[in-house]
């Protein structure tokens, strides 16, 4: 399946979520060389995140790259200056192709309005990077001794995916279903999703930071589930369409 739609219309512009997908566009339009696979390669070696520099606190060596083995005692770094916290979050901008970075954007606009009008623009930003970094701590948990580059904002996406499926589990989602669009509601298609991820065939696809992102995402929106659906509330009230203050208990 994939969404098309969800309807469920906001009151509020998204200004992250539009701020987010233009960030991640231009970084892979303009930032990311592609002009050979041998500097995009070295780009992500030195600005992703890689799970065994998390685990280690060194940057990886070329005798790890070469052998694709973790070591706790590295030879000469590849990259000695790289910074393994700042490589967590760059990580989150980065992305191996365009179908990579389109699909991620459009599961963010599909659903990252909804999310972002509930939380609210700061706290939105706030929980998509704390998504991210989840997402992340979870695939290094699960490939300590990974030297590959992990990049992508799909574990952040999916955190917005899990605070979605909390906020508004019976909302529709159009989907293109083989070549039918169905209104499908939401609990069912982020369920299948979830599911999904655990069928991944591809070793290239992190999808144990989908899971850890996506878990994280309904975690704490289950938390804050109480005061983000009275925020709703008093947005989508009919006394504050015609100007009137609103009360909500």
């Amino acid at each position: 399946m994939i969404p098309i739609r969800d309807l469920n219309p906001t009151k509020t512009f998204p200004i992250v979520t539009a701020a987010l997908i233009i960030i991640n566009l231009a970084v892979f339009a303009f930032v990311q060389p592609r002009d050979s696979a041998a500097a995009g390669s070295e780009f992500l070696y030195r600005y992703a995140t890689i799970a065994c520099e998390v685990v280690t606190g060194n940057p990886v060596s070329h005798e790890e790259v070469d052998t694709d083995t973790c070591s706790t005692q590295p030879d000469a770094s590849v990259f000695a200056d790289k910074s393994i916290i700042a490589s967590v979050f760059a990580s989150l901008f980065l992305h191996a192709s365009w179908l990579h970075v389109i699909f991620n954007v459009w599961f963010l606009w599909i659903f990252g309005n909804n999310v972002e009008e509930a939380y609210g623009s700061l706290r939105y930003l706030l929980g998509y990077l704390a998504a991210g970094v989840v997402a992340t701590l979870g695939f290094v948990i699960a490939n300590p001794g990974s030297v590959v580059p992990l990049v992508g904002a799909s574990g952040a996406v999916a955190g917005v995916l899990g605070a979605y499926l909390v906020l508004f589990p019976r909302h529709k989602i159009t989907s293109l279903v083989f070549v039918f669009f169905v209104p499908v509601p939401a609990f069912i298609f982020l369920a299948l999703w979830f599911v999904g991820q655990f069928g991944q065939q591809d070793a290239g696809i992190a999808w144990q930071a989908h899971v850890a992102g996506f878990l994280f995402g309904v975690a704490i929106t289950a938390f804050m589930r109480p005061s983000l659906m009275r925020r709703l509330a008093r947005i989508h009230s009919p006394r504050r369409a015609f100007g009137y203050p609103s009360q909500v208990r």
